[in-house]
């Protein structure tokens, strides 16, 4: 199984390693969630949709589905 944003708890941080580059959003894509960027769950709100993250110093806030389309590595 491999991890994605969408299985991190609050607080963890991560390195991206794959973007279905298909599946997210390009405005995603140009705000930072590139393979080798770090990623960290700061909140979710009710029902765990949406995710509030900060990719290298962007503040964003991205739906589960698409959290679940960008694997990362735990650091």
């Amino acid at each position: 199984m491999k991890t994605t944003i969408a299985n991190l708890e609050l607080g963890q941080r991560a390195l991206i390693k794959e973007v279905d580059t298909d599946a997210v959003p390009l405005k995603l894509l140009e705000m930072g969630c590139l393979p080798g960027n770090e990623v960290e769950l700061l909140q979710m709100a009710p029902f765990k949709c949406p995710m509030y993250l900060v990719i290298n110093g962007s503040h964003l806030a991205i739906r589960r589905e698409i959290a679940a389309r960008i694997e990362v590595k735990i650091i």
